[in-house]
Parts: structure tokens; sequence; C-alpha cells
């Protein structure tokens, strides 16, 4: 996506490690509450900013804002509460550039005890927390974005476009919604349910076409 989508300015919520960030083909802002950059260190655009601090924090700076830029590209990887990336959509759909994607993970988990809220009671490393909700909230309540969830190992890619920063469908029924899903657990709702919800798009044939030069962003 990086590669045919050439973003002017590359958002990302959930660094840590820097190694997604690496893939910044302009340039970029980070936000991250903790960093540990191991792999990123240098980059092709003329601006880089990282925000080490709350992604909601960093939205209240309205730095985008006092910048005059908009976003091209975004991908949001941050706390794996469906709140804190719900909000994080909202928040990034208001600042996104005309043509602008939004990209989320972790969306679609391999079994039900890696999405506990509490990571404690997680069993092994996985864990996506309870963002699988944030899925089904957007094809429910926004039928206007254009979403394709892409089988990337392990937990998916969900790609949104078609974004309407002025839409506030989102901002009036966020309480609601609240009351609805906080305490959903998938098993709940059902996980064939969910897995009916969309069709895989084909990661594999994605990158296949962008090595064959046939996808242009």
């Amino acid at each position: 996506m990086h590669l045919t989508l050439k973003p002017d300015l590359y958002l990302e919520v959930g660094s840590r490690t820097g190694n997604s960030l690496a893939l910044a083909q302009g340039d970029f802002i980070a936000v991250d509450p903790t960093f540990v950059l191991k792999r990123f260190a240098t980059f092709p655009g003329r601006q880089g900013h990282l925000f080490q601090m709350p992604s909601d924090d960093f939205f209240e700076t309205e730095f985008l804002e006092g910048m005059g830029r908009k976003v091209d590209f975004a991908f949001l990887d941050g706390m794996h509460h469906f709140e804190f990336l719900l909000r994080d959509f909202m928040n990034t759909e208001k600042r996104a550039a005309p043509g602008a994607t939004v990209t989320l993970h972790d969306c679609c988990p391999f079994n039900a005890n890696m999405t506990e809220r509490d990571r404690a009671n997680v069993r092994g490393r996985a864990w996506t927390g309870d963002v699988w909700k944030v899925l089904v909230i957007l094809l429910r309540h926004r039928p206007d974005l254009e979403i394709a969830v892409y089988d990337a190992a392990p937990t998916g890619i969900v790609s949104i476009t078609g974004l309407d920063p002025e839409s506030r469908t989102l901002d009036a029924a966020y309480d609601d919604l609240m009351a609805e899903f906080m305490e959903l657990h998938i098993a709940s709702f059902g996980p064939e349910r969910f897995y009916d919800l969309f069709d895989y798009a084909d990661s594999a044939a994605y990158i296949g076409a962008v090595a064959e030069g046939a996808v242009d962003g």
C-alpha cells in the first residue's frame, strides 16, 4: 500500500519499534505512548514527527490543523480496546485528505481468548483485544464506506476508503455504541456470525499485482 498509494503524509498510531514506520514513503506522523525504536533509522520524506503520547492526546493537540495538512494514508494499531480504535478512526477520518485510505490492524482474531480486553487473561503472545467490534460497527453504521478486509496474517488488515470528513454519524452514536458493545464477547456475538459479515480479500493477489505494476493507488 505504501508503494502504490505513495502518501504525502502518513499517520501511524502504535509505532512502538518502528518496524512498520520504516515503510513510510514520504512525510509521517507517528504516535505511541512508549516508543522503543529499533529498526527505524531513515526516511525519504522531508518531515517526520514522533508524538510519545496516547492518540487521544495527540488529536487534542490539533497538530495537523496547525500544519495545514491532511492525512493521505493511516495505519491504526494502537491500544487493543475497541473504543480506542473507534476514536482513532473517527479522529483520523475528520482529518483525511480526499481519496485517503485508513487501515486498521488486528480486527480478525483466530481464537476467542486473544480477544480478551485484559491482556493478563490471554494465553500466549497473540492479543487482538476486542477491536473486532470496530469492524462490526463500521459495517453496520457506515455503509457509505468502502471496506475491504485482507487476509493478511495473522489477524487481518482492514482497508477503508470513501471517507467523509464531515460525517458525524459515529459521534452521534458513540454513547449508545459504548453501552451496546463494551461487555460483548465474541463468543456471545458468534464467531460464525462475525465472519459472515464480510469476505476476505486476497492479500497475496494484491501483493502480486503490485509486483507486476497492475495496482495503481
